[in-house]
């Protein structure tokens, strides 16, 4: 085989070298291309996926909920109980922004009213929203109380509806009102008293309760000083009979002695005799 020959084969095999060479990068590059597609519909896949939790996140009832609950409990939840007014202070109020000048409000002092003056009222009763029952109450509790008894002075000017003057206090409507006055204060005075009275009843009957456990102490105390006297007394007279019975045993010891001495005395001459 030539030289020509050989070049020709050894261009052969690098040419179906190459072709290899291409054919492998050609099937490792086809996996990688239809991988990629792959990946970007999986993108928005999962992009949709997002947005779509997202949008369930926003629109779940569950965050919305604590404050539609609250605003519902707040709506059930019944209103604070508020202590009921009286009517005969509403009817009052109702006076004194109609009639400022009758019926000042206070500190302002009370102004003596024209006699005769709830008839006027009455024509005004549509207008005020009261009736004859409530307008008659709202001017007896008006007229009657200390603030009022005190501007019923003698000779002291009643004034109308409007505050313009309507006559004057006689001075038997003055007594009146210093007696009323003087009656309600001498009550407060009795009721005062009386509390204090009550009081003084209840310290007095805790200091007879204290004295009184004083001499049971003082009895329990002498009660047990006449026991441990006693005891006394009774360990005296066990000591004396004690003492009686040693003195009769040593008696009755010396009379034993005695009896065996002259015993003695007597065998021993009887004796001397028979010698």
């Amino acid at each position: 085989m030539g030289f020509e020959q050989l070049a020709a084969l050894k261009d052969q095999l690098a040419k179906q070298a190459e072709e290899k060479r291409m054919a492998k990068r050609a099937q490792h590059a086809k996996p990688a291309q239809n991988a990629k597609p792959a990946k970007q519909a999986e993108a928005p896949k999962q992009g949709g996926a997002s947005k779509q939790a997202e949008t369930s996140k926003q629109a779940r009832p569950g965050r919305a909920a604590p404050t539609s609950a609250r605003h519902a409990q707040a709506q059930k939840a019944p209103a604070q109980k508020s202590k009921p007014v009286d009517p005969v202070v509403l009817s009052i109020g109702k006076l004194q922004k109609r009639f400022p000048k009758a019926f000042p409000k206070n500190p302002a002092p009370k102004v003596p009213l024209k006699v005769g003056i709830f008839k006027d009222l009455l024509e005004h009763s549509e207008e005020l929203g009261l009736d004859e029952a409530a307008l008659r109450d709202a001017i007896k509790v008006w007229c009657w109380g200390s603030r009022y008894w005190a501007c019923v002075a003698e000779n002291a000017m009643r004034v109308d509806l409007n505050g313009q003057d309507a006559g004057q206090v006689l001075p038997a409507e003055a007594a009146r009102a210093r007696g009323l006055q003087a009656k309600r204060q001498k009550a407060r005075s009795a009721a005062q008293s009386g509390a204090a009275h009550q009081a003084a009843t209840v310290q007095q009957g805790s200091d007879a309760q204290q004295d009184a456990v004083v001499p049971q102490e003082d009895n329990a105390a002498e009660q047990n000083n006449a026991g441990a006297q006693g005891d006394a007394g009774a360990q005296d007279n066990v000591a004396e009979q004690n003492n009686a019975a040693q003195e009769a045993h040593v008696a009755q010891q010396d009379v034993v002695t005695q009896q065996g001495n002259a015993s003695q005395k007597d065998s021993a001459a009887q004796q001397d005799n028979a010698a």
